[in-house]
């Protein structure tokens, strides 16, 4: 069983927005990995192994005059996850068509829906770049294309990925805490084709897909891109997340440096995803 420790931070914040959504993109250049809007401002998670005592320092928000910012923070047992999740995890529907929800949440009558116990794993619908990324899937062709989700947290965007038809599918995770999730919630979605493995990006070897999808960081993704592609099928389709509007020149350079070809930009509140074809 993982050892992972995650620290939480809990702002208040006034006004909220557009504050929170600044503060929010802030944390995420300063590390944290998963965010909960609240009544009152925003929850932010990092792990503690990433944490430093100066870590709000380049977290510019937080010095400005204009609004008011206080925050609490504390080690959070992982034990505490699933009720934390249960007060703040309501069911989150794309597009008229697909649905993320808890076991807790009633059915709904959608396309797909997709059974999620998040737990401390990130990736389940409501930050942006998840939600994009499931937008990406809804409107792209899956069936029988061998699919790589890659940092795939919760298994939400692999889960899809089969039920659009993908075959055969790998999830990758390098964090333990994720691979066990995933694992449990591909079961709990009876799939049936999805492969769950726990590394970075040094454990796909040859490995060859026709889709793959890394809904990372934008350093990750930059240290990785020749990785990724080098496992791309010729045809195939990369799709790309987890950074901000102003990183798109520096991943668009890089994609571009092995000659794939820019398709489609999605965009939310200045979190961006992009698709490339190969």
């Amino acid at each position: 069983m993982s050892n992972t420790i995650y620290i939480g931070y809990y702002f208040k914040v006034q006004p909220l927005q557009p504050v929170v959504e600044i503060l929010i993109a802030e944390l995420g250049y300063a590390g944290f990995e998963s965010f909960i809007e609240t009544e009152e401002g925003v929850t932010a998670y990092i792990q503690k192994e990433e944490w430093y005592e100066n870590i709000l320092e380049d977290v510019q928000v937080l010095s400005s005059d204009e609004f008011e910012i206080s925050f609490t923070f504390e080690e959070i047992e992982q034990t505490n996850w699933n009720a934390e999740w249960e007060k703040n995890f309501n069911p989150i529907v794309v597009d008229d068509i697909c649905v993320v929800r808890a076991p807790f949440h009633e059915s709904f009558n959608t396309q797909y829906d997709i059974i999620i116990e998040p737990k401390m794993s990130f990736g389940t619908g409501h930050h942006e770049t998840t939600h994009m990324m499931i937008q990406h899937i809804l409107k792209n062709d899956f069936e029988n294309k061998s699919v790589l989700d890659m940092g795939c947290g919760t298994g939400v965007l692999a889960i899809l990925a089969e039920l659009k038809g993908a075959k055969p599918i790998e999830a990758v995770d390098y964090d333990n805490w994720c691979y066990l999730n995933s694992l449990e919630n591909v079961e709990r979605n009876n799939c049936k084709h999805i492969t769950v493995i726990e590394g970075d990006a040094s454990v796909l070897g040859k490995n060859k897909y026709d889709i793959i999808i890394a809904n990372i960081n934008r350093n990750i993704l930059m240290q990785d891109m020749g990785t990724y592609i080098s496992c791309l099928n010729k045809n195939g389709m990369l799709f790309l997340s987890g950074f901000y509007t102003d990183d798109i020149p520096m991943i668009q350079s890089e994609c571009e440096k092995y000659l794939l070809k820019f398709e489609e930009k999605l965009e939310r509140n200045n979190w961006v995803s992009l698709k490339f074809l190969n």
